[in-house]
């Protein structure tokens, strides 16, 4: 396997502020925060990464794992103008970004000071119907897995009261390399850390949207309530994509974290 490629928008905020990463789900690129960074950008810098194959991420040929997606965040971070080596920051990623998340903490621990990991789990799906999917989207594209996938991502009433931002979104989808997502299904496939839990000590907020069916409930306490310092939330009217589908109300609940963990290490930080 060969560390995938990624691509890391910065997004706003001063350089003086704390550094702040935002994580997309499968399918998407940085659109799924655009409405939340504007609610982020006074208090922290933003970076925002695009998955291989997706948004302006060049396209992936070779398998890689969740860990190694991990691996390239960290190494992407470190290559942004402006940032030190080893720079401590705070990260947000939502379904396959939350994963990634928990494998930077598992992976690279002293370089996140807090994490929200957003709709994910420790352990997605199953691994027969990520490996189906792969196969369809290689032999179909994306396109073929626009409706399934907007029934997974929205709320009811979330299209209509966010007609342009959905729109892109699975425009986004659409879009998206047809061999890249595959390599993603088979990275989740892959993907499980539940037995590594314990090993995470800086804080986590687990977030799962009231309707998703995809990462519900049990999914985010399994997070909070397996690493050192855990808790979970739930966001009202979103499913699978909260910081497109309720953008003040995921604002509000990053800041709640990130405000008590921005300066300091987080083995000087309380527990969550």
């Amino acid at each position: 396997m060969t560390t995938p490629t990624l691509a890391l928008r910065e997004w706003g905020g001063g350089r003086d502020l704390p550094l702040l990463v935002l994580g997309p789900s499968l399918g998407t690129s940085t659109i799924l925060w655009e409405t939340c960074a504007p609610l982020l950008r006074e208090r922290y810098r933003l970076l925002a990464w695009d998955l291989p194959g997706h948004g302006a991420a060049p396209a992936a040929t070779d398998p890689f794992t969740v860990a190694e997606l991990a691996d390239a965040v960290a190494a992407a971070v470190d290559a942004i103008e402006g940032t030190v080596d080893g720079e401590p920051f705070l990260y947000a990623g939502v379904s396959l970004g939350g994963a990634t998340g928990l494998e930077l903490l598992l992976r690279h621990g002293s370089r996140v000071r807090a994490a929200a990991i957003i709709a994910s789990g420790a352990q997605l799906g199953e691994p027969l119907a990520w490996r189906e999917r792969a196969a369809k989207v290689r032999a179909e594209s994306t396109s073929s897995i626009l409706i399934a996938s907007a029934e997974r991502w929205f709320a009811e009433g979330s299209m209509a009261a966010h007609p342009d931002l959905t729109g892109r979104l699975l425009h986004a989808l659409q879009d998206a390399d047809d061999e890249s997502y595959a390599l993603c299904c088979e990275a989740l496939a892959a993907y499980d850390v539940r037995a590594e839990l314990g090993a995470v000590t800086a804080p986590v907020l687990a977030l799962w949207g009231r309707h998703d069916a995809v990462a519900p409930e049990p999914k985010a306490v399994e997070i909070a309530e397996g690493v050192a310092h855990g808790q979970s939330a739930v966001i009202e009217g979103a499913a699978h994509l909260p910081p497109a589908e309720q953008p003040g109300t995921t604002a509000a609940a990053l800041i709640g974290l990130f405000d008590r963990h921005a300066a300091r290490p987080h083995s000087e930080g309380a527990s969550s």
